[in-house]
């Protein structure tokens, strides 16, 4: 026996020494290291997260790491940034410190520290912000960062705000500008490019100041669902137009190329129109620019004109940010009478090694642009946040929809901001200070020298709650039981484990009920369940908007940066009800809002059975809620082209017919190929023509045809086909192409008496209705982004 444990010893050595060459330093004493590197406690859910998407993999696409070694890699890594400073410091200690907050589930970085550190690639930030300067070359400069950034597992935001609207005159060439929006198809189009291999996709902001010329053109620009899929939009409102706003008058459209006057427009019909957009989609979102820039800790620096993907990291151009969170379910403790409360001792220990470890990875990251690593070193930003709050709030037996939370939650974050600043006042003691603190609003004040410019951010924790098993940032659950699928089609109920623990003790669990539960999607109409435990288990639409955006007042209230958060609102919501929410986020002193009214969106999030009775009777001509497509009736006469194309397999002829709607059928057939080629093309023609006459966007499917390959591609017209479905996918788009010039636009694919807030037009994510593009799982909204508890996947990278 003793041999078997001194083998697995040397081999947990060995395999140890082989991480760490990948780090800066090997461990000195990787024995004592090892034997104090705990397995941490995986869930289910959460290996499988860990699998898919950050363990680490051989060129076969085989696991090469454990979750274990996962964390090694990434405490050994990270606490090596000490040695810069200090050639003495105790680095196997920290290394223990950081391993065992993140194999205890206490503290999780942004995800490209997890995947990244100790590894080639080396980029260690989750959010960056480009500048999209008003020239040609600017812009594309830009659109080739943007694709450098998403390849290393970053996402971006831009303000188009400075480039001048549509039809103003470009001098250089006597002609005229298209304007924001068609650049930011540029853009889309480079991260739909790029977002195809990886581990993380990539993610955009898009913003645009209110007085911009262009600006009702860009509140329309995602009307159409699909169209800048890769982007999330908001409107950055001043104060001005909020004044014009409260006063039902006129605001000034200003003209960035020469900063002069361009028009006038009213301010309540322009935000009608954000509420509007915002109440059918859930988009644009709005920011408040100037309570963003008067929290800016460097002016003198520059303004702050756009933030990272989901809103809560205001950025100056070519800043990063990494972002972390601290559990806060991890730090209640019980004490010998059985009444829970918050450890406070523990959780200031958890804020200082937060901090030293997001301090740290600023000195390890590998940038992916000279411009990013000079900004971000000068100010030297963190985003400290939270995750597990709701659980936090259940295990102290604290409604989510009551005043206590609101307290708590102040009580909380101000708690973790003093301590965060603490922190980095004791790193520039001993590091020094951020080198842009001489011209920081902190020195104009006479405060004390800190490392880091901010501290602090509530950030979206999708996937890391997910590793963690916790709630996501500080929203509610989302359900209390949900069903997520598994191999084989197989179902299992996943049930939040202090519910099931509460169920088991107080003897009302069954597996029939849990099941009842999730299909139920709350937990207010069985009387089995004891009225105490209701309260305490409140979902997302137990919270009023209100309560919601008190909660996210609360939390900004003490937040250097800002808070991401969805505002949910049932889907019989009405324009007011947004409205009156976007308002009550301003006067509460809220630096940005996103709301999501259920079932607004086609690509509806994770559903439970009282969501879709309240879809059911509405009018498809509006907008599309049932999963359940009928695709409309083949009309009798169709007129189309057949189209000779060269394939692997032989020339295949394509026939594409149209209806009164638009394209409506595709028929394949091959002139020597056998049966079953024949066979297949037969069925994906068939598949095509029920997608097109159920108002699919040609467009879409073109794309996720393109690019399958098979064994023999070929030439045609010096362009590769790779394979029959690359074949079909290229024929559709040059008949999209074909028909433009026609002036009959496909891209919609809708009947034209029928106005853009009835559209029925479904992307290739709405075809997901419901369900996780890569494990078919259901998905839910939170934060402003999608998310698969199931698998980790997020819409927002």
């Amino acid at each position: 026996m003793a041999e078997k444990v001194e083998s697995k010893k040397e081999a947990d050595v060995a395999l140890f020494e082989t991480i760490a060459e990948e780090t800066i330093t090997v461990v000195k004493n990787p024995v004592e290291i090892v034997d104090d590197f705990p397995e941490p406690e995986i869930s289910e859910n959460s290996l499988m997260v860990l699998e898919r998407r950050y363990l680490k993999k051989d060129e076969n696409n085989k696991l090469v790491e454990t979750p274990r070694d996962m964390f090694m890699r990434v405490a050994t890594t990270i606490a090596q940034a000490d040695k810069t400073y200090d050639k003495n410091a105790d680095t196997d200690a920290l290394t223990k410190r950081f391993y065992s907050m993140m194999a205890n589930f206490e503290f999780m970085p942004n995800s490209p520290t997890l995947m990244n550190a100790g590894r080639d690639l080396g980029q260690l930030s989750a959010c960056f912000v480009l500048p999209v300067e008003d020239n040609m070359e600017a812009i594309f400069d830009a659109v080739k960062y943007t694709a450098l950034i998403h390849k290393s597992g970053g996402g971006t935001g831009f303000s188009f705000s400075r480039l001048r609207p549509s039809g103003d005159r470009v001098k250089s060439t006597s002609g005229v500008s298209s304007g924001p929006i068609s650049f930011m198809r540029a853009f889309d189009a480079a991260t739909e490019t790029v977002k195809q291999g990886g581990t993380r996709r990539g993610a955009n902001m898009g913003i645009l100041r209110v007085d911009h010329p262009d600006v009702l053109h860009f509140i329309d620009a995602k009307l159409v669902e699909g169209d800048l899929a890769n982007f999330n939009t908001s409107v950055a409102i001043s104060d001005k137009f909020m004044e014009a706003l409260e006063k039902d008058s006129d605001f000034e459209l200003i003209n960035p190329r020469d900063k002069k006057v361009s028009g006038k427009l009213n301010a309540k019909d322009v935000f009608n129109k954000i509420v509007d957009n915002a109440w059918g989609n859930g988009e644009p979102g709005i920011i408040f620019i100037d309570r963003m820039n008067k929290y800016n800790p460097t002016p003198e620096i520059g303004e702050i004109e756009s933030t990272n993907p989901c809103g809560e990291q205001p950025l100056l151009p070519y800043e990063s940010c990494n972002l972390g969170s601290v559990n806060l379910a991890k730090v209640i403790k019980l004490d010998s009478g059985g009444k829970t409360s918050i450890d406070w001792d523990k959780l200031e220990q958890l804020c200082f090694d937060s901090l030293h470890f997001l301090d740290n990875v600023i000195d390890l990251n590998n940038y992916p642009l000279p411009e990013i690593d000079k900004m971000t070193r000068a100010n030297r930003k963190i985003g400290f946040g939270v995750m597990g709050f709701a659980d936090m709030l259940i295990k102290l037996g604290i409604p989510y929809n009551s005043e206590k939370s609101v307290a708590l939650a102040r009580k909380v974050m101000k708690f973790i901001d003093d301590k965060s600043k603490e922190e980095s006042q004791i790193l520039a003691k001993e590091r020094g200070a951020f080198p842009n603190f001489e011209k920081s609003v902190y020195a104009k004040k006479g405060q004390d020298p800190i490392r880091n410019a901010t501290t602090t951010t509530i950030a979206p924790t999708g996937t890391i709650s997910i590793i963690a098993n916790a709630s996501s940032g500080i929203e509610p659950l989302f359900a209390v039981c949900y069903e997520r699928n598994v191999m084989d089609n197989d179902i299992l109920i996943e049930v939040h484990p202090e519910f099931e623990k509460i169920a088991r003790e107080r003897g009302f669990y069954s597996a029939d009920l849990m099941k009842r539960i999730a299909n139920a999607g709350n937990i207010h109409e069985f009387e089995e369940i004891p009225k105490d435990v209701k309260d305490i288990f409140v979902t997302a639409h137990d919270v009023t908007p209100q309560q919601h955006i008190n909660l996210q007042a609360a939390f900004q209230e003490y937040t250097d940066n800002a808070v991401s958060k969805t505002i949910n609102f049932p889907h019989k919501a009405t324009r007011d009800d947004i409205y009156n929410a976007y308002i009550m986020a301003y006067k509460t002193g809220c630096k940005g809002v996103t709301v999501y009214r259920d079932g607004s969106r086609n690509e509806q999030v994770l559903s439970t059975g009282k969501t879709k009775e309240n879809k059911s009777g509405e009018v498809a001509a509006e907008i599309i809620y049932e999963t359940k497509i009928k695709p409309r009736p083949r009309p009798e006469v169709v007129v189309g082209t057949t189209e000779k194309v060269p394939t692997g397999l032989g020339d295949m002829y394509i026939t594409i017919n149209e209806d009164a709607e638009g394209m409506c059928e595709l028929f394949v057939s091959h002139g020597k190929s056998g049966g079953e080629a024949n066979a297949m093309n037969e069925a994906i023609g068939r598949l095509i023509s029920i997608a097109l006459r159920s108002r699919v966007e040609p467009k879409v499917l073109a794309k996720h045809l393109k690019g399958i390959r098979g064994a023999n591609p070929v030439w045609q017209n010096g362009e590769l086909i790779l394979s029959c479905p690359d074949a079909i996918g290229k024929a559709m788009d040059r008949y999209i192409e074909r028909s433009k010039k026609l002036n009959l636009d496909f891209n919609t694919n809708i009947n034209p008496t029928v106005t853009p807030k009835k559209q029925t037009v479904i992307d290739s994510d709405q075809l997901l209705t419901e369900l996780c593009p890569d494990c078919g799982g259901q998905i839910e909204y939170e934060s402003g982004c999608f998310v698969c508890r199931g698998c980790g996947y997020s819409k927002c990278g």
